[in-house]
């Protein structure tokens, strides 16, 4: 796994994209904070960029470096999940303009996976997390199902966990307020 942490950094420091194991589906990644990156990823997913993409953080107190004000609920709602959880969150900052949405609003969801820990805390910055698929097309359910095209675009790809079956389902997603309100948008 070391090897994978520190081959996915390198790229990601030279503005590539990796395609990696999460906590949910496998997915492209880039750095966060880097449009060039960013645009990448929208051009091998054939997606126009205004929709945005969420982030993978490590730690509950990484996300003020990303968003102006987290309402306090936020952490209960990600200490009372029981599966993983993205919470999108107003007033987004200190990323990749063409990730944040229209609505000034970013996805951020804090990984529990073990590699993706990894990367994030050696990397120093969040990444990119989005399904390895073309838009509007099912996302794999296992490595073996990414499309070969997904495949060749990417600029490494990591070998942790790829006999694996992952959780096989995206994460679960609230939008939350300034004031603290929140709706679900995927269950």
């Amino acid at each position: 796994m070391l090897t994978d942490v520190e081959n996915s950094m390198k790229i990601l420091k030279r503005e590539g994209i990796i395609l990696y194991p999460t906590d949910t589906i496998w997915g492209l990644g880039c750095d966060a904070t880097n449009e060039k990156s960013v645009n990448k990823i929208y051009k091998i997913k054939k997606r126009k960029d205004a929709r945005s993409l969420l982030i993978l953080v490590n730690s509950l107190q990484t996300i003020k470096l990303y968003v102006d004000y987290p309402p306090d609920i936020s952490s209960e709602l990600m200490e009372r999940a029981e599966s993983p959880l993205t919470i999108i969150y107003p007033g987004a900052k200190n990323l990749a303009l063409n990730l944040i949405d229209n609505d000034g609003s970013i996805g951020i969801r804090i990984t529990k996976d073990e590699f993706c820990s990894a990367l994030i805390s050696r990397f120093g910055k969040p990444i990119v997390s989005t399904s390895a698929n073309i838009s509007d097309k099912p996302y794999p359910g296992n490595f073996s199902e990414i499309d070969e095209a997904i495949k060749r675009s990417v600029d490494y790809i990591v070998n942790w966990r790829q006999d694996e079956f992952l959780l096989s389902k995206p994460s679960k997603i609230i939008k939350l307020e300034l004031n603290g309100d929140f709706k679900i948008i995927r269950e």
